[in-house]
């Protein structure tokens, strides 16, 4: 048998096994929502806000559907909006209660280590007039309820409090921030996104004012998010126009969305069944990596955590490098929120919590799901084993320092920019560079020289490396990451960065 036939063979039993380990970021539909989706598509196309028969039968699945999202949260049916997503949720809490006390109360509390949908509309509220506090957290990311009492003082309006983070698993103590609210006559955002479907949510228990869910967390349809508000709570229409949503949000509704997210819900206690299995393969996952490299680190907490979720530290492994070469093994992690994952930027959270820019740079994320079995964690160890000892395949890596002119203008090197294009903004390309989408990265393949040294490049040497070991996968045998990436080349060759980037650029067109 020939090398080439061979080597193809083994590349087809490395791909044969698929093992994905980012359930926070989201999960498949489930067969149950399918099948759900797929009758209101085919059957029920009338416009709920219509009259006649078809048209009343779309309502009642919409009303089905909000009854089971009231259910599976224990709230009441008419304290539930459909939303476009989570981050929407957010954004109207948010601004609709800043404008609700706004100027009589100016002040809103959060965390350090709340989603982006949170932290970026609290900065646009900023440049509003609102104040914005954010209470510090312990090393594990749990809220200090003596420093939130603190800052709260009688301008304070609004607590932000995310239940349950998606980087580290952390489950904060929204009951005993409750009572410091109520003491103080404050109003509670919880972001339940991550915790639904992991840990039981009772809204009405805790008494919190607003809750913000989405459906693709728990094996339900993108595009639809839910709302809480609590009955009495100030809320006002963020979408103007129609009717729909109790006026609160105009538009006609995305009913097979929504009936998918209902039955989602229905399915919320058959998740929580999985939670003790789950938990188990993580404590097995972390055991076995600590046997594989006992300099790890595990940022999660081990009590009030998530039971799928586990944030680990590899000194001296830099995580681009580690979770490309576990994509090219077919395993799915992820090195924090997949809403930041293209911003080559340290995480947030993982800052907040007092790990240095170094440290954010050799952590990933696993969050197993209810599918994830031991083999799944058996092979990824066993993947991540051989990269520790040297045993799999690398991409070579090219420093700033050694990005010269002789590399830069060689015939036989072929630069790949795979930057987003709001990042090629705020940073010229190499001189020679070809301009491609890092997400359709697959469609200029048939573009890319075989028979040249192609490098890699991306603003932090983060996208890139995902890419330069995709492209090994797919029989490029010359590729190269630069490390640091656009970024890091300008700071160390700021003399070559002046005199030449920007020049002679080619974006190409992805192959239809």
């Amino acid at each position: 048998m020939e090398i080439r036939q061979l080597e193809f063979l083994k590349h087809l039993v490395r791909f044969k096994r698929h093992v994905y380990l980012d359930h926070n970021a989201t999960t498949n539909v489930s067969s149950h929502v399918r099948r759900k989706m797929n009758h209101v598509l085919k059957s029920c196309y009338g416009n709920p806000s219509s009259l006649y028969g078809i048209a009343r039968k779309s309502a009642e699945i919409m009303e089905e559907a909000r009854e089971l999202v009231a259910d599976a949260i224990h709230a009441d049916s008419h304290e539930i909006y459909f939303t476009g997503c989570a981050t929407e949720s957010n954004n109207a809490v948010l601004k609709s209660v800043s404008n609700h006390f706004y100027p009589q109360k100016k002040k809103v509390i959060s965390t350090p280590i709340e989603h982006p949908s949170v932290i970026n509309t609290l900065e646009f509220l900023k440049t509003q007039g609102i104040v914005v506090e954010y209470c510090p957290v312990n090393r594990h990311g749990r809220v200090s309820l003596a420093e939130l009492e603190k800052l709260i003082d009688e301008d304070t309006f609004l607590i932000c409090c995310v239940l349950a983070n998606s980087e580290i698993g952390t489950i904060q103590d929204i009951p005993s921030i409750m009572k410091i609210a109520n003491r103080n006559d404050v109003l509670v955002l919880a972001d339940c996104v991550q915790a639904f479907g992991k840990i039981p949510v009772d809204v009405h228990e805790w008494g919190i004012d607003y809750a913000s869910f989405s459906a693709h967390k728990l094996y339900g349809p993108k595009g639809v998010g839910a709302l809480y508000v609590k009955q009495g709570s100030p809320f006002a229409p963020f979408i103007h126009g129609g009717h729909q949503e109790d006026g609160m949000r105009a538009g006609t509704e995305s009913l097979h969305n929504i009936a998918g997210f209902g039955a989602a819900c229905q399915d919320v206690n058959k998740l929580l069944a999985h939670t003790d299995r789950i938990r188990g393969l993580k404590r097995q996952f972390t055991q076995r990596l600590k046997e594989v490299k006992p300099d790890c680190v595990i940022n999660s907490p081990e009590e009030h955590c998530l039971p799928n979720t586990v944030n680990i530290t590899f000194p001296n492994v830099n995580n681009a490098g580690l979770m490309a070469m576990l994509d090219y093994h077919g395993i799915a992690v992820s090195a924090g929120s997949a809403c930041s994952a293209q911003e080559d930027k340290p995480s947030h959270i993982l800052k907040a919590i007092g790990l240095s820019d170094q440290a954010t740079q050799e952590t990933l994320r696993v969050s197993l799901g209810c599918t994830t079995s031991a083999r799944d964690i058996r092979y990824t160890t066993r993947v991540f084993k051989n990269y520790v000892e040297g045993r799999t395949l690398l991409v070579n890596m090219i420093t700033p320092a050694q990005l010269n002119e002789d590399i830069l203008f060689d015939e036989q090197t072929y630069i790949l920019d795979v930057r987003p294009q709001l990042l090629r903004k705020k940073l010229k390309s190499l001189p020679n560079s070809h301009e491609a989408s890092f997400v359709s990265i697959g469609k200029y393949l048939p573009q890319l020289p075989k028979d040249k040294h192609i490098l890699v490049v991306c603003q932090g040497g983060y996208l890139s490396y995902v890419v330069a070991y995709y492209l090994r996968s797919k029989g490029f045998e010359h590729v190269s990451n630069l490390q640091a990436g656009v970024v890091g080349w300008k700071a160390r060759r700021s003399d070559l960065y002046q005199r030449y980037a920007g020049r002679n650029i080619t974006v190409l067109q992805p192959a239809r």
